[in-house]
């Protein structure tokens, strides 16, 4: 950013070759880019491949951040100056580590989820889907549906055996009553950080912190921000069964929310709260799930 140096290369072998040569000349050592859906993963894969560290940035953030500097402009030109200079700003985020098969897990995982979603779908349509060729239709596409999700499961548990990082994590996540081999392979992929980072960390991460709203005297509602929505959206189900029934721990602290007033979605939110705090605890310490031991499993 100090050289004032801009330049587009095309999104291409030989447009990956032309930035590395661009960075080597100037020897930049790191290099920082917005999420923008995948489509930052073969820049990153290549920098990566240069021995050049790569910084995955929020652009929520990014954008903030100009605002808040006065940038209310935006083209390609403004924005990469804003994440060079974001990142200059916050230079004391780490760098991801980058992990070929936790990536291609959480592909994995994320496939899966999008063909649950669509079954689901499917599946309330057909209800009202008139008797005949329609009907048809829909059946076989969710036989088809069922068929490609039954491959998947198998290609995450397989991945997950075939790790013995991902294996060990397994073992302890799946100790948890009510949680199975898919949650477990969602945290896997989507949570790495867990077991390495402080349980208030752990919990912005997923995404299930109440951050304050107050001013003044002036006291506001708590409301859960940010954080990987596609980890907490997955984690809902298995957190609601083993709130209500699966988890002793889980549904006796669910209970007494409810009891004191709680709405049932807060409840099971603060309850999805006190499930990654319990298994940021276990994983730290390679622990399975011990009943008996209540510092970890209220913790």
């Amino acid at each position: 950013r100090k050289l004032g140096v801009r330049q587009i290369f095309p999104s291409s072998s030989l447009g990956h070759r032309q930035l590395v040569a661009l960075l080597r000349k100037h020897k930049v050592t790191k290099a920082v880019m917005e999420a923008s859906g995948g489509y930052e993963r073969e820049w990153a894969k290549a920098l990566r491949e240069a021995g050049i560290e790569v910084r995955i940035v929020d652009p929520k953030r990014v954008r903030s951040f100009a605002l808040s500097a006065g940038r209310l402009a935006k083209n390609d030109t403004i924005d990469a100056e804003m994440i060079a200079w974001f990142a200059e700003t916050f230079d004391e985020a780490p760098s991801q580590t980058y992990d070929a098969a936790r990536e291609e897990l959480a592909g994995l995982v994320k496939t899966r989820k999008h063909l649950m979603d669509l079954k689901t779908r499917l599946q309330n349509q057909t209800e009202h889907v008139v008797p005949g060729l329609a009907q048809k239709a829909h059946s076989q596409v969710l036989k088809t549906l069922a068929a490609e999700l039954a491959k998947l499961e198998a290609a995450i548990f397989a991945r997950v055996k075939a790790t013995p990082e991902f294996a060990e994590r397994a073992e302890i996540i799946e100790s948890v009553p009510g949680l199975a081999v898919m949650t477990s392979a969602l945290l896997i992929a989507g949570a790495p950080e867990l077991g390495k980072v402080s349980d208030r960390i752990a919990a912005a991460l997923i995404g299930v912190a109440p951050y304050d709203d107050d001013s003044g005297k002036r006291r506001g509602e708590r409301h859960i921000k940010g954080g990987r929505r596609w980890v907490r959206n997955g984690l809902f189900l298995p957190c609601l069964g083993a709130a209500t029934q699966h988890n002793p721990v889980l549904k006796t602290y669910y209970e007494r929310l409810i009891a004191k007033g709680k709405e049932p979605k807060v409840a099971l939110i603060a309850c999805m709260r006190k499930l990654i705090i319990i298994l940021n605890t276990m994983i730290a310490r390679g622990e399975k799930w011990n009943p008996k031991q209540p510092r970890v499993a209220m913790n």
